[in-house]
């Protein structure tokens, strides 16, 4: 158990970070209605759309959006062994 929790505490690389945080901002993009589309809408309103400065960066490894975090955790890390 400890191994999997030192795993999802890795950083996510920064590339991969704007991207995935790209990627779920677009799936999400008019669908304020729910939670995560609240959420990027609310991010992407607070910085004026600056990628640089949405809240992915505002944590150690670009770990500060947790909707990023999942998703990274679930396609990057869940296939290791």
């Amino acid at each position: 158990m400890k191994a999997e929790m030192e795993r999802t505490k890795t950083d996510i690389p920064k590339d991969l970070a704007i991207q995935l945080c790209t990627e779920i901002s677009q799936h999400y993009k008019g669908k304020w209605w729910t939670l995560a589309g609240m959420q990027c809408m609310g991010c992407n309103a607070a910085t004026k759309g600056d990628i640089t400065k949405r809240c992915v960066r505002s944590a150690p490894g670009y770990r500060g959006c947790n909707l990023v975090n999942t998703r990274y955790d679930k396609k990057i890390l869940e296939p290791l062994p």
